[in-house]
């Protein structure tokens, strides 16, 4: 009986990989789906207005930069409204003096909510948008001067409730986990995103994402209990048939930093994980049209659950295949799921080398062995995440656990 069960889960392990995997490598199936991924050339024109949100708590050391950078953008029609809270003076004080460098164009909201994170301060900020399109920036963020032209072009190019530009993690040197942080964000947004756009459901990201304001405010906004509000909006637009178009380019993809610890990663990617957890327990995804698009939905925010049980399962049946007497067959069974990993990995080397053409940075023969060599130490880190994620839910802890920025994607990295 242990044997049938220990076959059974590492077959199911074993598919749930190798559906991952194909999924993350939509983009590179044919030239034809790489080269429609990106932005099409804007035509010159600039029709919509965009008031950009940019929430910022406890980021003193980063706000001034990304405001000054979207300040810089080369469309016209844009107002910006930076979200502060009414207990964070230090950066408060950098939003209204970055603010009066630009009257009439900057606009300071104070969020006065006694319990703080981005969902409340975006809908603190909702009512104060004048423009056709709200833009959702982070405050570390490094915005490219021509995306809202882009944008503004997207929309009107395709009729599109939504827009979704990349956004990538740049500093892939600073720290053994940041090559690895930085490849997922190059996979989710390079590729993931646009099969989930083309299924008709998507998790949208939590920045350089546009809606139209209509469409958002008869949304009833973001879920302020939620802590994953971009996933869960994402989920919410999707079943009221809202049309999704996703675009990723290298050369205006907004730039952010890797959580600058360990324990930063640890905490920011739980409250991801525990955000997708609320998101399947709250069921709007029960309410899209087609089977195989609730068969997604229900695939993709269960990805907790399965990633916190392949952190416990694998190395026991790795131990197990080992150490116990198991027949020969159920001992192969049981590294099983090794397979699509290590194809995982081989994906991942192949990937670094057009990340790093994609950027015009220099990958050296290093970092090679720095990704394979981290590879299951950083799963370790996700399992480890994933299972803090679920024990959290399950005991009701749900408050904000605040991400904080250096800006080490500001500093030079050296190009290729």
């Amino acid at each position: 009986m242990a044997a049938a069960v220990m076959v059974f889960v590492s077959v199911v392990l074993s598919a749930f990989a190798a559906v991952t995997l194909w999924w993350t490598m939509h983009a590179w199936r044919t030239p034809e789906t790489l080269a429609a991924t990106r932005f099409a050339p804007p035509d010159g024109e600039q029709h919509l207005t965009f008031s950009l949100l940019v929430p910022a708590r406890h980021e003193q050391a980063v706000l001034e930069h990304t405001v000054e950078r979207l300040l810089q953008s080369t469309h016209e029609a844009f107002e910006i409204i930076i979200i502060v809270g009414h207990d964070d003076p230090e950066t408060a004080e950098v939003a209204h003096r970055v603010a009066g460098t630009a009257p009439g164009r900057i606009l300071v909201v104070t969020d006065h909510n006694e319990v703080k994170n981005k969902p409340r301060a975006l809908n603190t900020a909702l009512p104060y948008a004048r423009g056709d399109v709200v833009g959702v920036f982070d405050a570390e963020d490094q915005v490219h001067p021509e995306l809202l032209e882009h944008v503004d072009h997207a929309f009107r190019a395709t009729g599109a409730d939504v827009v979704q530009g990349g956004v990538q993690l740049i500093n892939f040197h600073s720290s053994w986990y940041s090559l690895h942080n930085c490849l997922e964000y190059f996979f989710w947004f390079r590729s993931r995103l646009h099969l989930h756009a083309k299924k008709g459901f998507i998790p949208l990201g939590g920045n350089t994402v546009f809606v139209r304001t209509d469409v958002l405010r008869k949304a009833n906004g973001w879920d302020g209990t939620c802590l994953a509000e971009d996933c869960d909006l994402g989920v919410r637009l999707s079943s009221r048939g809202s049309k999704v178009v996703v675009a990723y380019d290298s050369t205006i993809v907004t730039r952010e930093e890797t959580p600058h610890s360990l324990h930063g990663l640890l905490k920011q990617r739980t409250r991801w994980h525990q955000g997708f957890l609320q998101v399947l327990r709250k069921g709007e995804w029960r309410r899209l049209p087609a089977m195989r698009q609730r068969l997604l939905a229900r695939y993709t925010l269960t990805g907790p659950f399965i990633q916190a049980f392949s952190g416990v399962v694998i190395p026991i049946g790795v131990a197990i295949a080992i150490w116990a007497e198991l027949p020969v067959l159920v001992a192969l069974f049981t590294f099983l799921p090794v397979l699509p990993m290590v194809a995982t990995l081989m994906f991942q080397v192949i990937g670094l080398r057009d990340f790093g053409k994609e950027y015009r940075l220099s990958i050296k023969w290093h970092h090679y062995a720095r990704l394979i060599i981290g590879a299951f130490p950083y799963a370790i880190v996700l399992a480890v995440a994933a299972l803090r994620a679920v024990w959290r839910e399950y005991t009701g802890r749900r408050n904000w656990e605040l991400t904080s920025h250096v800006g080490a994607h500001l500093r030079e990295v050296t190009p290729a």
